[in-house]
């Protein structure tokens, strides 16, 4: 009783505000001087006095306003990565929509080979079979690589009947060139698979042939295109000298079929080429398809007529067919 009565005379409470509040353990000063920060802002000062000892709860002005910058920074960072939450949600299913496109191209591939399973392969199970021991094909087809012109679609080529070789603008290099990837397969063909007739095919629309007829002088170093096309030249050179007086897209046109006739002389560039289609064991063919009409034009050209073995361009036609 007698300890509540000295607390009660030694303790006096000041204030103009309501709690709660809260302490922070972290204020406590040397002189036992307790702050405290509330719980709501833009109270006035609150000070509490324990046997002696002085508790001061203050927010000042500035005090304030650190609080409020700082809520604002906060709310601020939020803000941005709300955003950014939002737009990675975004990509996410962008990236997810590819994924279903990709899935869904390999389901039809799928369900294609499945296709060509049931009704070719296991239907002429004994032909695959014989292919599996190896193959003796007639043709060596060398096309372009346009997604539109596929030789086996067109011409029904079945598996083992054609060696094909697809490359852009169907070019063949002259022997003198070097390695490529065309003419080793030539090798292989002619040489290995011993086949009896090349067939080289152009087309309409051909955008090999189209960058060739508008390609300028200058140079491209990081470009493997032009040195490629650029063995076009002579067709395209011919063409220009040819057909100046007509529009540029019937000199592509021209120049689509002329370069087939430049790629059968470059063939005779060749030695072991030539000399087999010197002895009657190879023949070489051009042809030509216009997609756009659905055609196909076939000659043969006349070794004999011909002089791309010897350095020359001068190329004969013979057995000229058209196909509509």
């Amino acid at each position: 009783m007698v300890l509540l009565l000295l607390l009660s005379s030694t303790m006096s409470v000041t204030t103009t505000t309501q709690f709660p509040f809260f302490f922070s353990s972290s204020s406590l000063s040397n002189n036992n001087t307790l702050s405290c920060t509330p719980s709501f802002l833009g109270t006035s000062p609150i000070s509490i006095r324990i046997y002696g000892s002085q508790v001061k709860l203050a927010k000042n002005n500035e005090t304030h306003l650190r609080s409020i910058g700082s809520v604002k920074r906060i709310a601020s960072l939020r803000s941005e990565a709300s955003k950014e939450t939002l737009s990675l949600t975004e990509e996410l299913k962008e990236m997810s929509a590819v994924g279903n496109d990709s899935e869904t191209l390999f389901d039809e591939l799928r369900n294609k080979f499945l296709s060509f399973k049931k009704l070719k392969y296991l239907e002429n199970l004994d032909h695959f079979q014989n292919l599996a021991q190896g193959q003796s094909p007639k043709f060596m087809v060398i096309a372009c690589a346009d997604s539109r012109v596929c030789p086996s679609n067109i011409l029904g080529f079945q598996p083992g009947d054609a060696f094909i070789v697809r490359n852009v603008a169907n070019l063949v290099p002259p022997f003198e060139t070097g390695p490529s990837e065309t003419n080793a397969g030539l090798e292989f063909a002619v040489n290995s698979l011993e086949v009896e007739n090349i067939l080289v095919i152009g087309h309409s629309c051909c955008g090999g042939i189209r960058a060739l007829m508008s390609m300028q002088d200058e140079e491209h170093p990081s470009s493997f295109i032009k040195p490629w096309v650029l063995i076009g030249k002579k067709a395209s050179l011919s063409t220009k000298a040819a057909a100046a007086n007509l529009s540029f897209e019937q000199q592509c046109t021209h120049c689509e079929k002329e370069s087939v006739n430049h790629s059968l002389l470059n063939l005779l560039t060749y030695p072991w080429v030539e000399e087999k289609v010197s002895k009657g064991m190879l023949s070489i063919h051009g042809g030509y398809y216009d997609f756009v009409n659905c055609t196909f034009e076939k000659w043969t050209l006349d070794y004999k007529g011909s002089s791309g073995g010897n350095g020359g361009d001068k190329h004969s036609i013979i057995d000229r067919q058209f196909w509509s």
